[in-house]
């Protein structure tokens, strides 16, 4: 048996932000895993010129119940203006997948 989990990529413009956004959804139970991918070299366009910056991408394992909610937190937590916010359904391993849901669950509050 398999089950659905989301991936989600950004790119941050440092190390320290990208600590900083993957340890403040993991402590929220947003993802269950950020893998930080590394040092990466963007090209792209913006405000009408090729611009080019040096940037560290995190990739984010989420359930499908928390993806809205970790797409909302990205957009309002990152640093840039318009963040790269990608995301894709994967087929996951049943037991990773369901280690994925178990972490993101909702604390529940007493």
């Amino acid at each position: 048996m398999t089950l659905n989990v989301i991936l989600m990529l950004t790119t941050l413009p440092d190390e320290d932000a990208a600590e900083k956004l993957s340890s403040t959804a993991l402590e929220a139970h947003l993802a269950a895993c950020v893998t930080r991918l590394g040092p990466v070299h963007s090209q792209y366009h913006w405000q009408g010129r090729i611009e080019s910056s040096d940037e560290v991408q995190l990739l984010f394992k989420t359930s499908l119940a928390r993806a809205a909610e970790l797409e909302q937190f990205i957009q309002t937590q990152h640093p840039y203006e318009t963040p790269e916010i990608l995301s894709w359904q994967v087929t996951a391993s049943s037991a990773y997948g369901q280690w994925v849901n178990a972490e993101t669950q909702r604390p529940i509050h007493v």
